[in-house]
């Protein structure tokens, strides 16, 4: 099997709490190697502790068993740090229709991030407002549109 077809086995694995996204759409996966007949994928959660790391780490391990793959490793690496930069624009793109705002990569620019409003992904209005900091995750915030009423969700740059 290529590394292509590793990484598209990978593309099926999705993320637990958003299940339109794949992790490799996500920018979890951060390498996959072959390697004297041994496969490693190498994978960076959103968070230390994401606690849907594990589940994503466990969903790889199943799809690559299911491939008939038995010499393999999945891999933790933290540094350096995931940022909401490694989503793929097919992955921005899936949230935006899932109804979760994320703003366009940053580069590290952060501050200009977090100050900037936060389109709405319903009507694209900027005319929205954070109600809560936090959301049903660490990394979300519950926002408001004033432009079409409705509550979303925004997936804070980092």
């Amino acid at each position: 099997m290529t590394l292509t077809e590793v990484w598209q086995l990978l593309q099926e694995v999705k993320d637990p709490e958003l299940p339109v996204i794949s992790i490799t759409e996500l920018g979890i996966v951060r390498a996959v190697d072959i390697h004297e007949g041994r496969l490693t994928v190498t994978l960076t959660p959103t968070f230390t502790s994401c606690p849907a790391y594990q589940f994503m780490a466990s969903g790889v391990e199943q799809r690559l068993r299911r491939a008939g793959f038995e010499d393999f490793r999945v891999q933790t690496v933290l540094d350096p740090p995931w940022s909401t930069d490694w989503i793929s624009d097919e992955g921005r793109a899936k949230l935006r229709e899932f109804g979760i705002a994320i703003g366009p990569p940053h580069g590290g620019e952060l501050d200009a991030a977090l100050e900037g409003p936060v389109p709405c992904p319903y009507c694209g209005s900027t005319r929205t407002e954070v109600k809560n900091p936090f959301g049903t995750t660490r990394c979300r915030s519950i926002c408001f549109c004033h432009g079409c009423t409705q509550p979303f969700e925004w997936i804070k740059p980092l």
